[in-house]
C-alpha cells in the first residue's frame, strides 16, 4: 500500500455496530452489496477475473445522483478480513477505507476518504457540471459516509 496523507477528520465516520468484524468486513468488500449501503453507489462487479477482495484486484462500480448516472473502476490496496478493506478510485484518486475495530460483542467501523493524488482535472469537471461543484459533493459524500455505516449497522444487525 503506497503512502497516503491522512482524512481530514470531516471524512472519517465511526459507528460501532453489534456484529463481528469478519461479517462486516464480508459486506463492505463486496462490491455488489455497496448498493444497498451507500446511497450513490448502486453496486458494482469484480473485473479481471477475480472472484473476491484482494490487493490488487480491481472492480467497477456503478453511481447515481438524482438524473446522472457513471462508472468507476477502483483497485483494491488493502484487503485484511476482519480488519481492514480499502480500494483507491482510478478516475478521481480517492481512497476509500473501512476499518473494523473489535469492542465487546460488536466492532466499530470506520469509514474514511482520502485524496491519493491531485484531483485529477476530468473528474473536477464532471463534478462541477454534473455534481454541483467539488464543495457540494464533498458534503454529500460525508454524509454519505453515516449513511453508509447505518445501512450497514441495520443489515448487520436485523
Amino acid at each position: 500500500m503506497t503512502d497516503v496523507p491522512a482524512p481530514d477528520p470531516a471524512d472519517a465516520v465511526s459507528l460501532r455496530i453489534e456484529a463481528s468484524p469478519d461479517a462486516l468486513y464480508d459486506l463492505i468488500s463486496d462490491p455488489a452489496r455497496m448498493g444497498e449501503l451507500s446511497p450513490e453507489c448502486t453496486g458494482g462487479h469484480w473485473l479481471d477475473g477475480a472472484t473476491g477482495p484482494a490487493v490488487g484486484a480491481r472492480f467497477k462500480g456503478t453511481n447515481k445522483r438524482g438524473f446522472v448516472r457513471w462508472s468507476t473502476k477502483s483497485t483494491v490496496v488493502a484487503a485484511d478480513p476482519g480488519r481492514e478493506f480499502a480500494f483507491e478510485v482510478g478516475d478521481s484518486g480517492t481512497r476509500w477505507r473501512y476499518t473494523f475495530e473489535p469492542d465487546g460483542s460488536g466492532t466499530v467501523v470506520t469509514e474514511s476518504r482520502v485524496a491519493s493524488k491531485p484531483y485529477p482535472f476530468i473528474a473536477r469537471a464532471f463534478t462541477t457540471v454534473a455534481l454541483g461543484g467539488v464543495a457540494r459533493h464533498t458534503e454529500e459524500l460525508r454524509a454519505g459516509m453515516a449513511a453508509t455505516l447505518e445501512r450497514l449497522k441495520a443489515l448487520a444487525e436485523a
